[in-house]
C-alpha cells in the first residue's frame, strides 16, 4: 500500500507563484512514476505534469514554461513550483503515484488565483 500526501496549496494573486510537493510513502519500491493532475470546478480532471523516478519530467502543454518538476528521491518526495499563475490555474491538485499494477490518489490540494 503506498499513502500519497500533498501539501502546499493557497491563494495567490495572478502572477505570483506556489510551491505543491507531494510526498509518498508505504510500498514505494513500486513506484515508477509521479505525476500531478488538476480539476477545475464543472470540468474534468486535467493532467499537469509527470516525471519517473530518476528521469525527465513532461508537462501538459498548459503549463509549459511556467511550471517545473523535480524529484527528491531521498524523500519519496516531488516539488511543482508553479511560476507566473494565472486565474485559469485556480483547481484542486492531486498528485498519483504510479505502480505497474495501479495508481495511489492523494487528497489534493487547493490553490486559488485570484486578486
Amino acid at each position: 500500500q503506498v499513502t500519497v500526501v500533498e501539501s502546499g496549496g493557497g491563494l495567490v494573486q495572478p502572477g505570483g507563484s506556489l510551491r505543491l510537493a507531494c510526498a509518498a510513502s508505504g510500498s514505494i519500491s513500486s513506484i515508477y512514476t509521479m505525476a500531478w493532475y488538476r480539476q477545475a470546478p464543472g470540468k474534468q480532471r486535467e493532467f499537469v505534469a509527470t516525471i519517473p523516478r530518476g528521469g525527465i519530467p513532461t508537462y501538459a502543454d498548459s503549463v509549459k514554461g511556467r511550471f517545473t518538476l523535480s524529484g527528491d528521491n531521498a524523500k519519496n518526495t516531488v516539488y511543482l513550483q508553479m511560476n507566473s499563475l494565472k486565474p485559469e490555474d485556480t483547481a484542486v491538485y492531486v498528485c498519483s503515484a504510479n505502480a505497474p499494477s495501479r495508481m495511489y490518489w492523494g487528497q489534493g490540494t487547493q490553490v486559488t488565483v485570484s486578486s
